[in-house]
């Protein structure tokens, strides 16, 4: 048994299931672990490993939901089921804007599928679980402490996210499970945040509600079946009112224009932006993936323009092999 299975939550941390509508053993059951690895020279490698472990759930014959980071550049996925069965999977696709992907079983998956809900029954201070594999033991009574937008430096903006509190620590995948048994989001992040005056930690979920529109375009295609945004290759953060440049994608548009690290975004084709959000969101307004960005930077008190062209970053990333 490996350290990431023996550890447990007090009893008093997990569900109690007398006081649940549903089975819930059945609906955790629908959660398996997700092992993948990465090759060595795949472009996302040396920020998230080249040996990533998560959850994924069971979402229907062998498909399985996951967030798309475990499954990004895979070459070999395995997943595990609470009663111990290993089996082979493959990448079926991976949403870029949502985040999510979809992984299918290679074989027979002795899971059950877990009912989707949707998160528009959820609101701040309502009761949920938040389970990664392993049945009750890694099953967490949570309660949602906010919905609202979440923009991540990497390009990544969701209008609604859902934040769930105590902390999950195994929340790559996890599933987040309403009153009613029904799936309600997959677990995305470790945050903290100050709600008031008092610090909590948390965790940020990505709300079932996004996969129905790109369900089909992620089985046909392995794509969301909506046009590439244009990505740029720059990290952004939010730095006493300001909006600076933390890092750069090695030989990405952002680094092939002349933007630099420590510049001051100000102007996306001459509009002012007001925050991280704001700025991929005018970034994405201006075409798909392939327009040309023109960007406004403060750099040592002076006004620089930069002119990047935009690129599908989908094309930098190995596509999944299906053995």
């Amino acid at each position: 048994m490996s350290e990431r299975e023996q550890w447990s939550f007090p009893e008093e941390l997990q569900p109690r299931p007398a006081e649940l509508r549903f089975d819930l053993d059945a609906a955790l059951d629908a959660v398996v672990m997700l092992r993948s690895e990465v090759p060595e020279d795949a472009f996302t490698a040396q920020i998230l490993g080249t040996e990533r472990a998560g959850s994924g759930v069971v979402i229907g014959d062998g498909l399985v939901l996951t967030i798309g980071y475990l499954i990004t550049e895979a070459s070999t996925i395995w997943l595990t089921t609470n009663a111990g069965q290993v089996i082979g999977a493959h990448a079926l696709g991976y949403d870029q804007p949502s985040g999510l992907g979809l992984v299918q079983a290679l074989g027979r998956l002795d899971a059950p599928a877990l009912a989707r809900g949707t998160a528009a029954t959820c609101g701040v201070g309502d009761g949920v679980i938040v389970a990664g594999h392993g049945g009750r033991a890694h099953a967490l009574e949570a309660r949602v402490f906010a919905r609202r937008e979440f923009a991540g430096y990497w390009e990544y903006v969701l209008d609604d996210a859902l934040f769930t509190t105590p902390a999950h620590p195994l929340w790559g995948g996890a599933a987040v499970i309403g009153g009613d048994g029904r799936l309600l989001g997959v677990g995305s992040l470790f945050v903290e945040e100050m709600v008031g005056e008092r610090k909590v930690e948390g965790n940020m979920a990505v709300p079932i509600d996004l996969l129905e529109p790109i369900l089909d375009g992620l089985l046909r295609t392995g794509r969301g079946g909506r046009p590439p945004r244009p990505w740029l290759g720059l990290y952004a953060t939010e730095h006493e009112r300001r909006l600076v440049v933390a890092g750069l994608a090695p030989g990405g548009p952002a680094a092939n224009a002349g933007l630099r690290v420590g510049d001051t975004l100000a102007e996306v084709a001459g509009e002012p932006v007001a925050g991280l959000a704001d700025l991929f969101r005018k970034v994405w307004h201006l075409g798909a993936a392939g327009v040309e960005v023109p960007l406004a930077v403060a750099r040592n008190g002076k006004r620089v323009e930069l002119r990047i062209a935009s690129i599908d970053r989908a094309n930098l990333l190995k596509k999944p092999q299906l053995h």
